[in-house]
């Protein structure tokens, strides 16, 4: 065929083109310490003043619609991970800090902004439209966030630690609460309804999305189980996907995330092992999927329109802004978060994205409403979007670098004690007792074969031959399994301290009950030791430790980067050999002696 004109109106040669202009501003980004996903955004907004052919956007016309059903997979995809990320067993000590977190986004975030949008709208340049209507649907959008945007943050900063998992829980169950008060708001304002009757539209909308998601992950489980071989566990989850998404359409965008997000969240409690095999299968093409993605959205976002209404794009920022960081410190000081949750949260939710392009396209395209009330919903959303999807990911950056949480996602000596196998106020009136609940624990939040009752008796005849009170308030009893293939443990902590017969006659303020696989026994040796050393040289983290206020306190005070020598990184164990040569050889010979037995 002869080369025409047309050939450059071709979508595999425009997504192309996108692509690669998306990766060569990631990584241009990069290269100045900025997240590689404020590159891309920036890289499409610079492709749509471009208007390149196949991709106009002026008139009228915006050619990049030809594009959503790649933008609603992805979408989907990121809806379908964060919802996997609520493992109910991991989110054990948890689940307050997440609960405050949604409950702040209820009730302080949309009141913030939508008052000070009511009242300090309408005295700026260009505000006189600014009345009661835009101000609540506006304060109903400022709730979302960006998941995607937020995972990807993390991701590149390798981050791990209390205010990671506590924003990796929250994110996704945010914009299901902001699609909660959306639906009800404009249900409420655009019609002739009562509270009630907006209620029920809430309801529905829920309901039938949970059913949607549920459905799809119990097909997904069932072929999986009966005929899918491992090999096409990855395609299946995908297939899956789209068709959680397909089927809540009808819903609009909302619809959708919210079928994905209750899919990955069935999905990864009725079968951890199936969201992995997404997860690995799409990983190798992660780059693609993302860089494509939000350099697509950079190309939706019109900083045209920020001019038009500069004042009140600037003041619902900065309202969202002061929203979120009131909001997250409330809720954090409520719940008993630490401090760097408390000071870096309200930061790291500032990035606005997906659903709120869904809010604010669903406003534009309702009836209902007056053309004045669309028309400054969308301009002011719109434009403070653009500029949000701009600096949200390099703040959430600093959070995270801040808190000290960054690239910690290297394997450390202490990884198995995450805040989930933490507990405080452990009580007990013998070491039976205090075993019994703590192996409860132990099995809550971790898979073993061996039955509980034996795994407790192999411990109660380990530490009957000699016991493993090590002094100083710590005791640490363990038994050697010959299943698995990491070690596994919990840590109970009583402040007052239990009286459990301990050599040096002190009561016992910490128990770190282990479960070692035989192939981890040196491992095993390492921990024991870490701690012992631990334990008598650094009374500062003794006092830490042993009076911890939470779970997530006494997670921060082993996994604080003060605590290198208790709690290093493997990768570092090798240099740190010969600084525990001493007492590795005085716990090996013991092993030994348990070994025989």
């Amino acid at each position: 065929m002869p080369f025409s004109n047309q050939t450059f109106d071709d979508p595999l040669l425009n997504f192309a083109t996108v692509l690669i202009a998306g990766i060569i501003g990631g990584e241009l980004f990069a290269r100045i310490r900025l997240p590689k996903v404020t590159g891309w955004i920036a890289t499409g907004i610079l492709l749509r003043q471009l208007q390149l052919p196949g991709m106009q956007t002026e008139s009228g016309v915006n050619e990049l619609d030809n594009f959503l059903p790649y933008m609603h997979f992805v979408l989907g995809f990121i809806a379908f991970t964060v919802g996997a990320t609520l493992y109910f067993s991991s989110l054990r000590n948890a689940e307050k800090r997440v609960g405050a977190v949604l409950l702040g986004e209820l009730l302080i975030t949309p009141v913030v902004v939508g008052a000070i949008l009511f009242f300090i709208g309408p005295l700026l340049p260009g505000g006189e439209l600014m009345t009661r209507n835009p101000a609540i649907l506006l304060a109903a959008i400022a709730i979302a966030g960006a998941p995607g945007t937020t995972v990807l943050v993390i991701q590149e900063a390798r981050a791990r630690g209390i205010l990671t998992r506590t924003l990796l829980a929250a994110i996704g169950l945010i914009d299901m609460v902001a699609v909660a008060v959306f639906v009800f708001v404009a249900a409420f304002l655009g019609g002739d309804v009562s509270w009630l009757m907006a209620l029920q539209e809430v309801a529905i909308q829920f309901g039938a999305t949970f059913l949607i998601g549920l459905f799809c992950a119990v097909i997904a489980i069932f072929l999986t189980r009966t005929i899918v071989s491992p090999a096409f566990l990855g395609p299946t989850m995908v297939a899956i996907v789209l068709a959680a998404w397909g089927l809540a359409s009808g819903f609009g965008a909302s619809g959708g995330i919210l079928a994905c997000t209750f899919a990955g969240i069935a999905v990864t409690n009725l079968r951890h092992d199936l969201v992995r095999s997404c997860e690995a299968y799409l990983q190798s093409i992660g780059g693609v999927l993302f860089a494509a993605f939000f350099t697509f959205a950079g190309m939706r976002l019109d900083f045209g329109l920020v001019p038009q209404a500069l004042a009140l794009v600037l003041l619902y920022f900065f309202a969202r802004l002061i929203a979120k960081v009131l909001s997250a410190y409330t809720s954090m000081t409520l719940s008993g978060g630490t401090k760097n949750v408390r000071k870096y949260l309200g930061i790291a939710l500032l990035p606005h994205g997906g659903v709120a392009v869904g809010l604010i396209l669903l406003v534009s395209s309702d009836s209902s409403f007056d053309p004045e009330v669309k028309g400054i919903v969308t301009t002011v959303g719109l434009a403070a979007l653009a500029i949000n999807q701009l600096l949200g990911p390099s703040a959430t950056r600093l959070s995270i670098l801040r808190s000290g949480e960054d690239h910690n996602d290297r394997p450390r000596l202490l990884d198995f004690l995450q805040e989930q196998r933490i507990s405080v106020g452990l009580v007990g009136d013998s070491k039976e007792d205090v075993i019994r609940s703590l192996a409860d624990q132990l099995y809550s939040t971790s898979t073993i074969q061996l039955s509980q009752d034996d795994f407790v008796r192999q411990v109660l005849e380990r530490d009957a031959e000699e016991t493993t009170c090590v002094g100083r308030g710590l005791m640490i009893p363990h038994a050697i399994l010959d299943e698995g293939a990491e070690i596994r443990g919990v840590l109970g902590l009583s402040s007052k301290g239990l009286d459990l017969g301990a050599p040096d006659g002190r009561l016992v303020h910490a128990v770190l009950l282990l479960a070692t696989p035989a192939l981890e026994r040196n491992r095993h040796l390492e921990v024991i030791a870490a701690f012992a050393t631990a334990i008598v040289k650094d009374m500062n983290l003794v006092e830490q430790l042993y009076h911890a206020r939470s779970p997530a306190h006494a997670y921060d005070v082993l996994h604080a980067d003060d605590q290198a020598e208790l709690n290093y990184f493997l990768e570092d164990a090798a240099d740190r050999a010969g600084l525990r040569e001493e007492e590795l050889s005085k716990l090996e010979k013991a092993n030994e002696r348990e070994l025989n037995t």
